[in-house]
C-alpha cells in the first residue's frame, strides 16, 4: 500500500508555492498585479506562519498563532473571490485555488477546536 502521509506544513507550502508559480507567470493589469501580490503575501504568510505554531510552547500560544494562519487563509479566499468576480484569471485556475483553500481552511479551524 502506497499511502502518503498527510503533513500540513507542505500543503500549506504547496499552496503558497502553486500560486506564486502560476502568478509570476502571467502579465498583469494594476488591479490584477495588486492582488496577485497580496495574494502572494496572505498565501505565504500562512504557511510561514504555520512554522511559528509549531514552536508554540504553549496551548494559548499554538490557538494564537493558528489563528493569525486562519486569518491569512481567509484573506487568501477573499482576494480569489475577488479576482472570480473580476474575471482577472481563468475560472479553473481560481476555483482549484478556491477549492485548496477551503479546505485549509477547514483543517485549521478543525485543529483551533481540537486544542479546546
Amino acid at each position: 500500500m502506497n499511502e502518503k502521509r498527510f503533513d500540513l506544513t507542505d500543503r500549506l507550502e504547496d499552496f503558497a508555492a502553486s500560486i506564486i508559480l502560476v502568478y509570476d507567470q502571467k502579465p498583469m493589469s494594476y488591479a490584477g498585479d495588486y492582488l496577485a501580490k497580496q495574494l502572494i503575501r496572505s498565501s505565504c504568510s500562512s504557511a510561514l506562519n504555520y512554522g511559528e505554531v509549531l514552536g508554540a510552547g504553549t496551548e494559548k500560544d499554538k490557538i494564537n498563532k493558528l489563528r493569525i494562519v486562519l486569518k491569512e487563509l481567509r484573506e487568501s479566499l477573499r482576494n480569489l473571490n475577488i479576482q472570480t468576480k473580476a474575471k482577472l484569471m481563468p475560472i479553473d485556475s481560481l476555483n482549484v485555488f478556491k477549492d485548496e483553500n477551503d479546505q485549509l481552511i477547514r483543517i485549521i479551524v478543525t485543529r483551533i477546536k481540537n486544542i479546546n
